[in-house]
């Protein structure tokens, strides 16, 4: 029972009431962490918890949040991690990314029968090697160095009903340059529903995104070599006391409407608005035609709520998938394409199986 101003109201029960009390408690928790935080742009830690991952929520404009199911949903919604005929269901995602840098993703889930869905997924940000510099060699020392940018995790998704599901996730981070490193841990919590409002193909979804604490660095490359002047203790070593920075928490609200527009084609069309704590918010909107589900045509388009057009670098998406069922397996390839202002285009590639 909620009490508001003095009267009470009893939350309905049956699977409307229960959406109702898990979209609150998401909207209490996003209150609480976010409340007073402020512009924070560019001070975040832990960016690669926002790199996108699978073919088709980028080519939707990343707006899939109320539709994504599968593999994909561990990263988007995982609640939508049960939506899949496949008793294990596996997906390797690749994309190029900004500056050459590639991302790598796989991920496995099996199901549990009644209880539920659990699954497992790694992310690995391939950065490439960086001359080590100094303050005294500013051109470098000779030395190389290869960031390590890792992204592991499970998570548990099940339906409550037929139309809503709930997942949540947890995933370790761990961050290394040199000889300076951070690691910590950020949960995902989401929810789904299908038939709002009674209406067949109207879907709704919910994510409150990376919840966790600060990461602060570490390591022997903190550690540096000073002296005082007009002193005779000549030099000694101090250690960077380095402040922590919270994580890119964000929570998302999409919508979705699925209908059959002819015998053999089928339309999605999905939005998305994504709430930071750390830069401006963010609208999606994407749109999927599907013959057949066999082939699918996919085209999406972001953009930011800054009145500065040059803060925000994506805006079009487009993508094309295939799906074919091989004895008793089920696969898909989907493609990706998502421009970006002042680098190349982010292309992605995703091979999954459904077994």
């Amino acid at each position: 029972m909620l009490r508001i101003r003095g009267k009470a109201i009893s939350a309905r029960k049956g699977p409307v009431g229960r959406t109702i009390v898990i979209l609150a408690a998401i909207c209490f928790l996003f209150n609480v962490s976010f409340a007073g935080r402020g512009d924070k742009t560019g001070t975040a830690s832990a960016p690669e918890l926002l790199i996108p991952v699978g073919a088709r929520s980028i080519g939707l404009g990343t707006s899939s949040l109320a539709v994504v199911d599968g593999l994909e949903a561990l990263y988007w919604n995982p609640a939508g991690m049960v939506r899949t005929t496949g008793t294990t269901d596996v997906l390797f995602s690749h994309m190029e990314y900004l500056a050459d840098i590639g991302v790598d993703y796989l991920a496995l889930s099996t199901s549990m029968g009644d209880l539920g869905r659990i699954g497992f997924s790694i992310k690995s940000i391939s950065i490439g090697d960086i001359p080590v510099t100094t303050e005294d060699q500013p051109d470098g020392t000779g030395e190389i160095a290869s960031p390590t940018f890792l992204v592991a995790g499970g998570a548990f998704a099940r339906r409550i009903t037929d139309r809503i599901s709930f997942g949540f996730s947890a995933n370790v981070i761990y961050e290394k340059m040199a000889s300076v490193s951070t690691s910590g841990i950020a949960f995902t919590g989401g929810v789904q529903y299908t038939g709002l409002g009674g209406i067949d193909g109207l879907g709704v979804g919910v994510v409150l995104r990376n919840i966790g604490p600060s990461l602060t660095y570490g390591g022997t490359g903190l550690l540096h070599t000073a002296e005082i002047g007009d002193a005779t203790r000549g030099q000694y070593t101090i250690l960077v006391d380095a402040a922590p920075a919270d994580l890119p928490s964000t929570i998302e609200l999409g919508m979705a409407y699925s209908l059959d527009c002819s015998e053999d084609g089928h339309l999605v069309f999905t939005g998305t608005f994504e709430n930071n704590n750390y830069s401006n918010d963010e609208y999606k909107i994407g749109t999927e035609y599907s013959f057949r589900q066999m082939l699918f045509v996919r085209g999406g388009y972001m953009f930011s709520a800054s009145t500065d057009d040059q803060e925000y670098i994506y805006g079009p998406t487009a993508g094309i998938g295939v799906r074919a069922k091989i004895n008793e397996m089920n696969i898909h390839v989907d493609y990706a394409y998502r421009a970006a202002k002042y680098f190349g285009g982010n292309s992605i590639f995703t091979v999954g199986f459904e077994l």
